[in-house]
């Protein structure tokens, strides 16, 4: 192929992908050989050719065989420094892409997932922070905090931050050596060197990093060697001004069996909370989701009451909460019918089991009670004050969300009240909270301290 045909074959693709896309990824690529039916393509960073080969391969292999029908393959080459390639990808047309296993020559980083990037991250009151912070790093400029510690609890974003500072670090900064793998995969990579006396090739390849990311740091714990090769490296890069990023479940300082030192060089940095997501912001999330599964199932329409009943259900973990809005369209499609709130409880009646809160309409009549500064026996009796009368309907309002009671029998734990009445104040409260911020921040408020 000629140089004349490549630069045609690009503008085709740029017709194809858009210009942003071929800016980023297209763009960069450039003709190398023809060998046997493989066409070798040399790329700019590993990165950008596991990236491409992953997303783009089938359009490209797709334009060549067009121009010329015997390229089967295709392989993807970064030009090492000695000038001489070593490939990133292959690409078969009759078969799958994989990544291939790497070298001791490779960086010893895990793929990237192109689904976990800064656009398709929704961000609320509880993670703006871990978010800003992320988007700080991934602009690959100098920052004041070293390293950036991120944690939280399973499901709340932050290995979907930590790819995608990866991704924008890539864009923005692609000369840049940037490593991201797990723990695991750290402690893996070490005691392999160990086992074939390389050690000295394992230092040198991990402190060579301009930027190291770690997921999950807390799997490190307990295991002393590990530990001590991740004391050295860490000390290493920061003391070379490198980027460090680390991830784990909870604040260095509650991470068990991690050494002191460890733990007082993690926390010279900024680390930040992930906090439990709020029902907005699960709904936001709920809304982004939506958006992104009708590309796949146009035809199926979906009850809003259905997201804010998910929303409210699932709680703890985001990736059941979209795991379970997938399952949802998926059903929706078999069986021809639109999603219902009674087609959602149908279909996810096992992970709305799982879910299910163990709150108790007595946890949260004393909840309340104490956050109005009331007595029990005032709330549950039978004084109309106001007083007490608001925080009563407050209650019944978070005992019908909360709870898998039903009107009656919330009503009598409510002091025998008739179920009317409850519903009553569940709508009064309704109403109250689209038109009342107090309210509505009282709820919240509530509703946080009830899950925590």
């Amino acid at each position: 192929m000629t140089q004349d045909q490549w630069g045609q074959l690009k503008q085709s693709m740029l017709r194809t992908v858009g210009e942003n896309s071929f800016k980023n990824w297209i763009d960069p690529l450039q003709f190398h050989d023809m060998q046997d039916g493989v066409a070798v393509i040399s790329v700019p960073t590993n990165f950008l050719g596991n990236y491409v080969s992953q997303n783009f391969s089938d359009m490209i292999l797709h334009q060549f065989s067009q121009l010329d029908p015997t390229v089967r393959r295709l392989r993807f080459q970064v030009l090492s420094k000695d000038t001489q390639p070593r490939p990133a990808r292959t690409t078969s047309a009759a078969a799958p892409t994989v990544p291939e296993a790497q070298t001791d020559s490779d960086l010893p980083g895990a793929p990237l997932d192109p689904r976990f990037t800064f656009d398709t991250f929704v961000v609320g009151k509880p993670n703006e922070l871990a978010h800003a912070a992320a988007r700080r790093v991934g602009k690959g400029e100098a920052v004041s905090f070293n390293p950036l510690f991120l944690y939280g609890g399973v499901g709340l974003g932050k290995t979907h931050l930590m790819h995608a500072i990866a991704w924008d670090l890539h864009i923005n900064r692609p000369d840049l050596n940037v490593v991201y793998l797990s723990a695991e995969q750290f402690m893996y990579r070490f005691v392999q060197a160990l086992r074939d006396r390389k050690m000295m090739d394992f230092k040198q390849l991990f402190r060579s990093v301009d930027v190291l990311m770690v997921d999950d740091v807390q799997f490190i714990a307990g295991k002393d060697s590990t530990q001590e090769e991740f004391f050295h490296t860490f000390n290493a890069l920061v003391d070379q001004n490198k980027q460090i990023i680390i991830s784990a479940d909870r604040a260095p300082g509650e991470i068990k069996d991690l050494e002191e030192r460890i733990k007082s060089r993690l926390q010279c940095g900024l680390v930040v909370d992930l906090h439990p997501t709020d029902y907005e912001l699960r709904l936001g999330i709920l809304q982004s989701k939506v958006d992104q599964h009708r590309k796949s199932y146009p035809e199926l329409t979906i009850d809003p009451h259905v997201l804010e009943f998910l929303a409210h259900r699932i709680s703890k973990n985001v990736r059941v909460l979209e795991g379970a809005l997938t399952r949802l369209f998926a059903f929706a499609s078999l069986i021809g019918r639109d999603i219902t709130l009674e087609v959602a409880q149908d279909c996810l009646a096992d992970i709305l089991r799982a879910s299910e809160r163990k709150i108790t309409v007595e946890e949260i009549q004393r909840k309340v009670a104490e956050h109005y500064n009331i007595r029990l026996s005032d709330m549950i009796g039978p004084k109309r004050l106001r007083t007490y009368a608001r925080p009563r309907q407050i209650a019944m309002y978070l005992a019908k969300q909360m709870t898998s009671r039903s009107l009656p029998e919330i009503g009598r734990r409510f002091g025998g009240r008739d179920h009317t009445t409850v519903l009553h104040g569940v709508k009064r409260i309704e109403e109250l909270k689209v038109q009342d911020g107090q309210i509505a921040e009282d709820l919240e408020m509530l509703r946080r301290a009830l899950e925590a």
